[in-house]
């Protein structure tokens, strides 16, 4: 509803109240009555307002704010289901503590929500020591230039400037692809390279798994079917397998 059309429905509202209550006096010859009346609707009108702005905006926020966040899981999804999963499998075995990672990541179907969540703890509070191997990057840096075209409208989408976390998730992959690309031959590097493209592979490693697992507890709450597919195939827990086993 545009300004104009409000103001004239507020305008024609006014008046036939106006002229119901002059009608009333008219008829029953209660004009005492009608004002008293008028009078403690006007004395409730606080409360109206109070009403809707406070209680009811909530509500109606709340709502939106859910709708809101169920959107963006789909496109969390989207991102994990195109990209995320093989880059996690792939920089897994980049990492000099995959021993640990698989350890303390290895999130299968008994895992609960208070577990994800010490998983979660346990992620943002290590820094990864990232040994590429030349074979390692020349296939990461493939991937990579096969995704960008997935990556970039993912980049586009607004739904991302209500998620930092994610953003940064996506940013970070963003610049290591960038990164590579941008490198003609990734398997002659000289040691100083390789060293920085370590740490844009930390960065976007470390983000990757932290965002997942955030993710596996949206899928766990809300979805336990795809929960189930999702822990079955975990690509940070050696020898996964999607088949469901005694």
């Amino acid at each position: 509803m545009t300004g104009r059309s409000s103001i004239l429905v507020a305008a024609a509202l006014l008046v036939a109240a106006t002229v119901l209550h002059i009608l009333h006096a008219v008829v029953f010859r209660q004009a005492r009555d009608t004002v008293f009346y008028m009078t403690l609707d006007i004395a409730f009108l606080p409360l109206n307002v109070l009403f809707v702005t406070l209680v009811l905006d909530q509500v109606l926020t709340a709502r939106e704010r859910k709708e809101r966040q169920r959107k963006l899981n789909m496109v969390i999804g989207a991102f994990f289901s195109s990209t995320g999963y093989d880059l996690l499998r792939r920089l897994a075995p980049v990492a000099e503590e995959r021993r640990d990672i698989a350890e303390h990541l290895a999130l299968d179907l008994t895992w609960d929500g208070p577990r994800i969540r010490r998983a979660i703890a346990w992620c943002q509070g290590r820094t990864f020591t990232m040994r590429p191997e030349p074979a390692a990057l020349a296939e990461l840096r493939q991937f990579l230039l096969d995704q960008r075209p997935f990556l970039l409208n993912m980049l586009e989408n607004p739904l991302l400037l209500e998620h930092e976390v994610f953003t940064d998730v996506l940013w970070a992959v963003s610049h290591l692809s960038e990164e590579l690309i941008a490198r003609q031959d990734v398997t002659s590097l000289p040691s100083a390279d390789l060293k920085h493209l370590a740490g844009d592979l930390e960065r976007a490693y470390t983000r990757l798994q932290v965002q997942w697992l955030h993710y596996m507890i949206h899928l766990r709450q809300d979805y336990p079917y795809l929960y189930s597919f999702a822990a079955r195939t975990n690509p940070l827990r050696p020898g996964a397998r999607v088949e469901i086993e005694e």
